[in-house]
């Protein structure tokens, strides 16, 4: 069940915070969702912006359309209706996009009001790492595309070095709980191929990751 909210016009973003109350940019809702974005039942949390640019981004409205901007008590208000399910379950909200971690404000202030739910942030983790750090307060679970640890790939590709990639890899698996991180390896159509997979699955099990999905990308248009 997928809520489509106001303001998807195309138009620049540009997030604004009103009276100093952290807002988050929100572009769709996705309720009732199973095995998707970690435990239990989940409501995907879909928000605008992203440092990359993907040659095959699936998402490209978080570059380029306009958000609706709600408090934490706003998003609260509309998702709520599912705490029953969450509790019951263990899940909670996955929040995507776009890269979530560039919204860690807003987090600090709807956690207190939802403590039981569980949180989720999808990321590519290529933010500075500060925010990382504070992020591994906030959240119980990540799920991170790395896309490929080959640097000259992961340029090509995604239009960013890897550096800030490697340092938060680097930094969750000797910080956080191994089994609340899952990483996502696509096999990447004229990018990368499968004996690049394996060698960014036998770098990220040598860090620690223990909880490694490889997949193909399924190229919309084809």
């Amino acid at each position: 069940m997928e809520e489509r909210l106001p303001g998807w016009e195309t138009r620049p973003l540009r997030p604004r915070y009103d009276g100093g109350e952290p807002r988050y940019p929100l572009l769709a809702l996705s309720r009732h969702r199973m095995e998707l974005d970690g435990e239990g039942v989940t409501t995907l949390v879909a928000g605008a912006g992203c440092p990359l640019s993907c040659a095959y981004c699936i998402n490209k409205s978080v570059l380029c359309q306009a958000p609706t901007l709600v408090s934490a008590a706003e998003l609260y208000e509309k998702t709520k209706i599912d705490d029953l399910y969450f509790q019951a379950t263990g899940g909670g909200l996955c929040f995507g996009g776009g890269e979530s971690l560039l919204h860690l404000d807003f987090y600090e202030a709807l956690r207190p009001l939802c403590p039981n739910w569980r949180f989720t942030s999808e990321t590519c983790l290529n933010v500075d790492p500060a925010l990382v750090a504070r992020a591994a307060a906030i959240f119980d679970a990540f799920i991170i595309d790395v896309k490929t640890l080959n640097p000259a790939i992961y340029r090509t590709y995604t239009g960013r070095e890897q550096g800030p990639l490697l340092d938060n890899l680097q930094f969750l698996a000797a910080s956080f709980d191994p089994n609340r991180l899952h990483v996502r390896v696509p096999l990447i159509p004229d990018y990368n191929d499968e004996a690049d997979q394996t060698k960014t699955e036998v770098a990220l099990r040598e860090m620690g990751f223990i909880h490694i999905e490889r997949f193909p990308y399924v190229v919309r248009g084809e």
